[in-house]
């Protein structure tokens, strides 16, 4: 039997039709067999925050989870003289902490003094104390 080139190139096109529906194949039978591997997972969610209303107009949101450490900064150079340093802190977002830098801020008064805003533990968890001016 004698072979055209029209034959032989007719055969390698479905070899190479052949092999990429079976490369196909295996690549989404690997892909499916990826899914059925995995295992369930369980999640446990806990109660992170509670709100206090301690007054008529005053509300407390307890934070069960106590803040991280406090970073040390570096202070940098004061913008002039009428600017205090404010010390960096960690702000709630109601789903974790994050970290809030230091800053200059200006003093309202030549002899007001500001008082560093801090957490307090309370009964059941932290609450926020903001920094202010006295």
């Amino acid at each position: 039997m004698i072979r055209t080139r029209a034959d032989c190139a007719r055969a390698n096109e479905l070899r190479v039709e052949e092999l990429m529906k079976l490369t196909l194949s295996l690549l989404a039978l690997l892909g499916l067999t990826g899914c059925v591997a995995e295992t369930p997972v369980t999640t446990t969610t806990t109660e992170v925050t509670r709100t206090v209303t301690t007054g008529p107009a005053t509300r407390e949101v307890v934070v069960t989870h106590a803040p991280p450490p406090v970073r040390v900064e570096t202070r940098t150079v004061s913008p002039g003289p009428g600017y205090v340093w404010t010390n960096g802190y960690w702000r709630w977002t109601g789903a974790g902490y994050e970290w809030v830098p230091g800053g200059w801020i200006v003093r309202p008064q030549p002899a007001a003094i500001w008082v560093e805003g801090h957490w307090s533990a309370r009964s059941g968890g932290w609450v926020w104390v903001p920094g202010h001016w006295q």
